[in-house]
């Protein structure tokens, strides 16, 4: 009867952990995700600047694209999690 007890216990606590973990993972994917769509737009942007002459132009309006980028990355990201 006791055993019963802290098997239950048990297997609630590594559901919790499971849990804990799978929401990390998502937190720690969806930063990563934002970054990195960020940042290529940047490098993109500081490379075509570099490449047509039109220096702060392009970087600004690579920026924004990658974070819309990121804001549809995160938002699939959430829905496929459900």
């Amino acid at each position: 009867m006791k055993n019963d007890k802290d098997n239950r216990k048990q297997e609630q606590k590594q559901k919790e952990n499971r849990q804990i973990l799978r929401a990390l993972g998502l937190f720690s994917q969806l930063g990563l995700s934002m970054a990195c769509c960020v940042l290529i737009g940047i490098l993109a942007g500081k490379f075509l600047d570099n490449l047509c002459g039109t220096s702060p132009l392009l970087m600004i309006i690579f920026t924004f694209i990658g974070a819309a980028a990121a804001f549809k990355v995160m938002f699939d990201i959430v829905k496929d999690w459900k």
